[in-house]
């Protein structure tokens, strides 16, 4: 099998569910560079966040981050998927008139949000490292590129989001339930499985060449794109009707303990 690079989602797919990475991560990710495969993370969370979870390997690894919507080569930004501003404004707007519904903009060089819902801001640091408040989310999107809007709602994105979405956006932007507590928004026709085919063309390689991991329904574009797609043990059950082969759960090292079995590396 010659896989080049392997994609995995972050939250319920590497990460345990203490938000840990696993153990003997940096050394595998040296390993696999070694004998020419390269490592990224695919997630919805914004790319700054994603570099500080590295820490000293950051530079070598690749990044899908934001759904696909700004995708990078270490420090470098590759693709940049800036979403219509006149959509982006009426996203802000419907995540007003909706209860409990915050919403948050992401650009080149960071996030901003206007709501300072504790509940909202708490869940928000752990996915943004920049961010700032600003008095007028509707402003200052029709300042900047947004290439993904977010949309939180505390345990009701599936019920109490994603319906009034599609509803407004779905043949005009892409809208996926990124988890229990949020639905993303990104230019239509965007995917972590578009990105990888970016990745692909930056590295030389086909989709065949490579292997991805997931749990979660934005996850589907990114295991429909590769060669090798494993859906987590914990996974959405719809997920893994897309995926060719189950891994074990993301507690216990289901992407690492496939990576060293698969590829024969340690």
């Amino acid at each position: 099998m010659s896989i080049k690079l392997i994609a995995a989602d972050m939250d319920g797919t590497l990460l345990s569910s203490r938000k840990q990475l696993p153990k003997g991560f940096f050394p595998l990710v040296r390993t696999l560079k070694k004998i020419g495969v390269r490592f990224a993370p695919a997630s919805g969370r914004q790319y700054y966040n994603l570099y500080e979870q590295f820490g000293e390997i950051a530079d070598e690894l690749m990044y899908i981050s934001e759904n696909g919507g700004m995708v990078c080569d270490g420090r470098k930004i590759v693709s940049f998927e800036a979403m219509p501003q006149q959509l982006v404004c009426a996203a802000v707007e419907l995540a007003r008139g909706l209860p409990n519904v915050h919403a948050i903009a992401s650009m080149r060089d960071g996030a901003a949000y206007e709501d300072d819902d504790p509940v909202f801001v708490e869940n928000m640091a752990m996915y943004y490292a920049r961010r700032k408040k600003v008095p007028d989310l509707l402003e200052a999107v029709q300042q900047e590129p947004v290439c993904k809007a977010a949309l939180f709602c505390k345990n009701a994105a599936e019920t109490n989001v994603l319906p009034y979405y599609r509803q407004m956006f779905d043949d005009k932007l892409q809208v996926a339930l990124s988890g229990a507590d949020w639905v993303d928004l990104m230019r239509l026709g965007l995917s972590k499985g578009v990105a990888v085919g970016v990745m692909c063309d930056n590295l030389h390689i086909t989709p065949a060449q490579c292997m991805a991991f997931g749990d979660y329904l934005n996850d589907v574009e990114l295991l429909r794109s590769v060669g090798e797609s494993y859906a987590m043990a914990n996974a959405h059950e719809r997920l893994k009707k897309v995926a060719k082969h189950v891994c074990p759960s993301n507690d216990e090292d289901g992407v690492c303990r496939t990576i060293r079995s698969v590829l024969a590396v340690e």
